[in-house]
């Protein structure tokens, strides 16, 4: 009985710790289609960062998409501070 409590913690307790799912795309007007209302960034997805369209890596790199912005905060990722002023 205290194994299916515990199970029913833990099921209860990981069901809001679900993020936004993430949706790389390869072209960014295809991510901005995506989320019309958001900003569209370039993810590292080796480095688990993002860049912005003003940021020299915007775009560059083999192990990277373009996401939406909110997508990718909410899946963990944190921005670069990188070239910015």
């Amino acid at each position: 009985m205290a194994g299916v409590i515990a199970a029913s913690i833990i099921t209860y307790g990981a069901g809001g710790a679900f993020a936004n799912p993430l949706t790389p795309f390869r072209y960014e007007s295809q991510a901005q289609r995506h989320c019309p209302a958001d900003v569209v960034v370039w993810l590292d997805l080796g480095k688990g960062i993002y860049y912005s369209k003003r940021q020299r890596r915007y775009g560059s790199g083999l192990t990277g998409s373009f996401v939406c912005r909110e997508e990718a905060r909410s899946n963990g990722y944190r921005r670069s501070l990188l070239g910015l002023r």
